[in-house]
C-alpha cells in the first residue's frame, strides 16, 4: 500500500475517533481563554481596602457560614482559599462552585458569585468524566490529535513535494 493511501486512511479514521472528545476540549478551551472577560464564567476580582490582613481562619469560616445560599457549614465545604495580597483580596471557593470574595483587612464580604471556570476546566481536561475517561479517552485523544496534525501536514505538503521532485515519480 502506498504511503499516501495509508496516511489518508489513518487520518480519516483518527478524525472520526477523536471528534467528540476534541469538540469538548476545543469548546471548553475557548471558554477558558476568555474566562476573565466574562463574569458568568469567573467572577471579576475586586480590590479590598488595602490594609494589612487582620482576619483569622475562624472569622473566614464564620463570615461564609452566614451566607445561606453558599452552603458553608464547616471547613469540609470549602475547596480552597486564595489570598491575593496585591489586591487585598481573599477568595473562598466552595465545593459547589461558589466564590466568596472577602476584604482580609476588615472581613467584609465584597462579592458572592458562582464560579463556573473550575467546572469548565474539569470538562476540558476530562476529569469531570472520571479518572478512567481522563486517562483512556482524553489522553489518547491528545496523542491521536498529534498524529492527525502530522498526517495532515504530510498530506498537505505531498502535492508540493511531487511538483518539485523528478518527473514521473509518485
Amino acid at each position: 500500500m502506498r504511503a499516501q493511501i495509508l496516511w489518508r486512511k489513518v487520518h480519516y479514521w483518527l478524525s472520526i475517533t477523536v471528534a467528540v472528545p476534541l469538540l469538548v476540549i476545543v469548546c471548553t478551551g475557548l471558554l477558558l481563554q476568555v474566562k476573565k472577560d466574562f463574569h458568568w464564567i469567573q467572577p471579576h476580582e475586586l480590590r479590598g481596602s488595602g490594609g494589612p490582613p487582620r482576619i483569622c481562619f475562624d472569622e473566614i469560616l464564620a463570615t461564609c457560614a452566614v451566607l445561606p445560599h453558599v452552603g458553608i457549614k464547616d471547613w469540609r465545604d470549602i475547596q480552597r482559599l486564595d489570598f491575593r495580597p496585591e489586591k487585598s483580596l481573599l477568595k473562598v471557593t466552595t465545593r459547589d462552585h461558589w466564590e466568596v470574595q472577602i476584604d482580609p483587612a476588615d472581613g467584609r464580604v465584597m462579592q458572592v458569585a458562582l464560579r463556573r471556570s473550575d467546572l469548565i476546566e474539569s470538562l476540558h481536561d476530562g476529569s469531570w468524566f472520571g479518572g478512567a475517561a481522563k486517562r483512556w479517552i482524553f489522553l489518547p485523544t491528545g496523542a491521536m490529535l498529534t498524529l492527525l496534525w502530522g498526517t495532515g501536514i504530510y498530506l498537505f505538503l505531498l502535492p508540493y513535494s511531487r511538483r518539485r521532485g523528478p518527473a514521473g515519480k509518485s
